[in-house]
């Protein structure tokens, strides 16, 4: 009995130490402070949070348990301020105005890698819409406007469309594939299987598909499509 007794205070003692991650963050961002951030990732079909904690100082700290690596979201209030992946270690994230990061490893180098490519194609866009009310300003008939910009407005969505579905085929049996894919899907105002989430869909992986989040987006989308043929004829 005292052997037995000893093997289930060790086991207790295992899992009560088992995997752990730990974040340490820093921030710059003006009103951030006294103000709670909430991590948040998706459990059983559900974004739930797994820690808060109060920004004091420019500092905030989370920490939990983790068996696996798996995609989260900082949030502030029902506002998603950045991604980031996490995983049995520990994690350094900077947060300021221009730009976010997270150091601690390679799956989150792999991310902000991406994360700074989109960004840099949404200044393009910006400056694109500052350009189109420079030059209606400056007496441009907004006619010749469109005309002349528009071509460099569609060139920048298909490199954001081609390097966003890339990025999720890329990483198809990881959690970037379905963290990216949800964040992509969250622009939608309800599921819908655009042309860019079909060619996702075509070359996605069993384990892709079978993430609780993707399967019921499809699910949804498909009915939701369904509904929309049936309305059409």
């Amino acid at each position: 009995m005292k052997h037995l007794l000893a093997l289930l205070s060790a086991a207790a003692l295992f899992a009560a130490c088992g995997p752990r991650f730990e974040v340490e963050g820093i921030s710059s961002v003006a009103g951030l402070n006294g103000r709670t951030l909430y991590l948040k990732t998706f459990v059983d079909d559900d974004l739930r949070t797994i820690d808060s904690c109060q920004v004091a100082h420019g500092r905030f700290a989370f920490k939990g348990r983790i068996d696996s690596a798996q995609m989260a979201n900082l949030f502030v209030g029902e506002e998603s301020v950045m991604p980031i992946v996490l995983e049995p270690t520990k994690l350094t994230v900077r947060l300021d105005e221009r730009e976010q990061s997270v150091e601690g490893t390679a799956l989150n180098d792999t991310l902000f890698a991406f994360v700074r490519r989109r960004t840099a194609l949404d200044e393009q866009m910006v400056e694109l819409a500052r350009r189109e009310s420079r030059m209606v300003l400056d007496g441009v008939p907004h006619d010749e406007v469109v005309r002349l910009l528009n071509a460099e407005a569609e060139a920048i969505l298909a490199a954001q469309d081609k390097i966003t579905t890339s990025f999720i085929l890329a990483n198809m049996n990881n959690p970037l594939g379905e963290g990216v894919f949800m964040i992509l899907t969250s622009g939608y105002q309800y599921p819908v299987l655009t042309p860019q989430i079909e060619q996702i869909l075509t070359g996605a992986s069993p384990r892709f598909l079978a993430h609780p989040y993707v399967k019921e987006y499809v699910q949804v989308a498909e009915e939701n499509m369904r509904k929309l043929d049936e309305a059409g004829e």
